[in-house]
């Protein structure tokens, strides 16, 4: 299940990107099958190590074009190991929610990326989370849960501004490109789960709907995709928000 699309983040064969926060890979796992040299970044060694063996098996499998490369890295996301504008590509899904300091992790982000490439940014979409939090505590209160809510305006603000210098150069200033809102099918199943108690998976209620969900996922069925289409704009789960950070001028 992908929340960004890569025709729009411009992803093309060859590109080396950077998945920061991948989780349990599934953004990686897209981008290298398209060509591209990944590297798949977060704290979690449990969770790099499950990719990096998918890693492994897919290339076994024959799935990746050839030359396609992928790796994974541990660390911190406000102290990237990677060296100024080192990336075509980045992204950053559903990860800056759960970071307290999201402006340095940002800055981060920013910092890796070479002039004229792009970054995708995905978070929980204002209105769905708004309601989540006020369904339940133990949604948003849990170790390692979402500490803020963001709106789209003061995410681009943070973005944009994330790129400039200490000196506040504005040439250093990323440039907002769009946004669109996914997943939005999977809204209603996280105010049940919030109603009825986020880990009470036996509920009839959540466990109906989840059984709907993985039809959505493993058969998309048309009926399906067309009523994600309709949803999307208006409960849309998460907010996709991509940038540019403009090249750097000719001498």
């Amino acid at each position: 299940m992908l929340t960004v699309d890569f025709d729009r983040l411009g992803l093309t064969a060859g590109d080396r990107v950077l998945d920061m926060g991948c989780g349990a890979g599934r953004h990686a796992f897209e981008m290298y099958r398209r060509g591209a040299d990944v590297v798949a970044f977060d704290m979690d060694a449990d969770e790099l190590a499950g990719v990096l063996d998918l890693f492994g098996a897919m290339k076994e499998a024959g799935e990746v074009p050839e030359g396609a490369q992928a790796d994974i890295k541990q660390g911190d996301a406000l102290e990237l190991p990677f060296a100024d504008d080192e990336f075509d590509r980045v992204v950053a899904s559903e990860v800056l929610e759960h970071i307290p300091d999201d402006t340095q992790a940002v800055r981060e982000l920013v910092r890796v990326l070479r002039p004229g490439g792009t970054l995708a940014v995905t978070v929980p979409r204002w209105l769905p989370e708004v309601v989540n939090w006020k369904l339940s505590e133990e949604y948003h209160n849990a170790e390692g849960g979402h500490i803020r809510i963001y709106t789209d305006h003061e995410l681009v603000d943070k973005v944009t501004k994330g790129g400039r210098s200490n000196d506040g150069n504005p040439g250093d200033a990323m440039l907002f490109e769009g946004k669109e809102y996914a997943h939005g099918l999977h809204t209603p199943y996280w105010w049940i789960k919030c109603a009825v108690g986020v880990t009470n998976d036996d509920h009839p209620a959540a466990r109906a709907y989840h059984k709907l969900l993985v039809w959505e996922i493993m058969k998309q069925p048309k009926a399906l995709q067309y009523a994600g289409k309709v949803l999307d704009p208006l409960i849309g789960k998460s907010m996709v928000l991509y940038f540019r950070k403009p090249a750097a001028p000719r001498a």
